[in-house]
């Protein structure tokens, strides 16, 4: 004898179904548009699904790959390396020096960029040198 309990709906996990009597994960309805629990016998009538709006989130760190852990491995390189500084007023605070390092980002025949950034104020600029 199958048993059913209006009151209680189940549970959804993203497509996921289950049972909200003993959490046992539910089969897709059957010809009859019933979900029946194989462990339980819980019954419910289907579940629209077309109702249902399934968001998925990840974690930067979840897919990784080659290209974002060089990307982040030059940027910890930057970060930790000590930043020289220059006799260079700061166009927004009027500081008298700033920190500066530099970068190949165009093609090698190319100067490299110059990158500001103020101590006091943290107001950053670059100059194509």
């Amino acid at each position: 004898m199958s048993k059913s309990t209006p009151s209680l709906k189940p549970d959804t996990v993203g497509s996921l179904i289950f049972c909200p009597e003993c959490g046992n994960l539910l089969d897709i309805p059957g010809e009859d548009d019933l979900i029946v629990c194989n462990l339980c016998s819980y019954t419910h009538q289907s579940i629209d699904f077309e109702a249902f709006e399934v968001v998925t989130t990840s974690k930067p760190g979840s897919f990784p790959s080659a290209l974002r852990n060089k990307r982040d491995d030059v940027q910890s390189d930057i970060k930790d390396a000590s930043a020289a500084l220059v006799k260079e007023p700061c166009p927004k605070c009027g500081n008298p020096e700033m920190e500066y390092h530099t970068m190949q980002l165009r093609s090698a025949d190319e100067g490299q960029t110059v990158f500001y950034t103020c101590p006091k104020c943290a107001y950053k600029t670059k100059l194509n040198s």
